[in-house]
């Protein structure tokens, strides 16, 4: 260490080390420009022709060099070593851990990089049979609610802007629920096998419980159009990625449409022509507003959405006309 370092803070290695070179460089930082011995000879600034921009130029590059010289220190930064380091964590080389985004329409397998146990980014699974190791926008941006300052820290009473701890959750829910009430739990569209069993032992220990499901964006308007329609309450499945041509009426099957990220992997696989796929599917999209999947369409039909209807009756009665119905 450096006798003049009374701070014990080093810029690196080399001023730690009090390396020769590094202390050469470091006077030559900041270089007086010629102009600054020139100007103070009068004779010579009487006799030289420099132009008002080259003086503006001098002086503004003296003064922010001077500036950040006087007002920017270097920030400190501690390396503090674990006390005892956890196996997992290794400083400097990323974990990566499989796990399931769901939310809404959207759902896929991911690999979620961390590093130093702090989840940064998030990636397909290239091992799910259903996305393919695709994802989304909302997918990819889910890795910031985590870092979110406003976000809440722990349990809250209704009315109360204090946290609470889950053990005087725990007790104040199980006063509740001991007696014989009727008890009801919301939750959306549960797709976690872990989640279904909690639930169902639950529910085993108060048999005057019921699973209320609620989605902000439902797929019971499809359901019971199947129902209605073919005799079973189901969502279908669609392979865009085996049709030729597809027409679409107010579906945004890229966008938020049931399955997009499965969708978006199978429609791009035949819009691509090579040698093995020399045809291209061909996309019309029959809509009110822009969407994603209108924006991506071969043709692209603007109605209103009091038309919707009729343009539905209109598809059907010129495929039956061709089919013979």
């Amino acid at each position: 260490m450096k006798e003049n370092n009374k701070s014990q803070v080093w810029i690196g290695a080399s001023d730690m080390t009090n390396d020769p070179e590094f202390f050469e460089s470091s006077k030559s930082e900041f270089v007086e420009l010629p102009i600054v011995d020139t100007l103070a000879n009068e004779e010579i600034v009487e006799k030289s022709k420099t132009n008002r921009r080259d003086f503006l130029k001098y002086m503004g590059f003296g003064l922010g060099a001077a500036t950040i010289a006087a007002g920017c220190e270097i920030p400190i930064k501690k390396a503090i070593p674990y006390v005892t380091k956890p196996d997992a964590i290794v400083p400097g080389v990323a974990s990566y851990y499989a796990s399931s985004f769901v939310e809404g329409g959207d759902y896929c397998s991911i690999l979620v990089k961390t590093r130093e146990g702090r989840p940064i980014k998030i990636e397909g699974n290239t091992l799910s049979s259903v996305t393919g190791g695709g994802t989304s926008a909302r997918v990819q941006a889910s890795v910031l609610r985590l870092y979110d300052s406003n976000r809440f820290k722990g349990a809250m009473k209704v009315g109360e802007k204090k946290t609470m701890s889950w053990a005087d959750l725990d007790k104040a829910v199980q006063g509740k629920i001991n007696g014989n009430a009727n008890i009801r739990l919301v939750a959306n569209t549960i797709m976690s096998p872990t989640t279904k069993q909690v639930i169902k032992e639950f529910t085993a220990a108060y048999p005057n419980t019921k699973l209320v499901m609620y989605d902000a964006i439902s797929s019971s308007a499809i359901l019971e159009a199947n129902e209605l329609s073919f005799g079973d309450k189901v969502v279908p499945n669609y392979s865009f990625d085996k049709a030729q041509v597809i027409v679409s009426i107010g579906a945004d099957f890229l966008g938020t449409w049931i399955s997009p990220i499965e969708y978006a992997g199978q429609y791009a696989k035949n819009r691509k022509i090579d040698i093995k796929n020399p045809k291209m599917s061909r996309h019309i999209q029959v809509e009110a507003g822009m969407s994603m999947t209108g924006s991506n369409a071969d043709d692209r039909v603007l109605i209103r959405p009091s038309e919707q209807g009729a343009a539905i009756a209109h598809l059907y009665n010129a495929v039956a006309a061709k089919t013979g119905g």
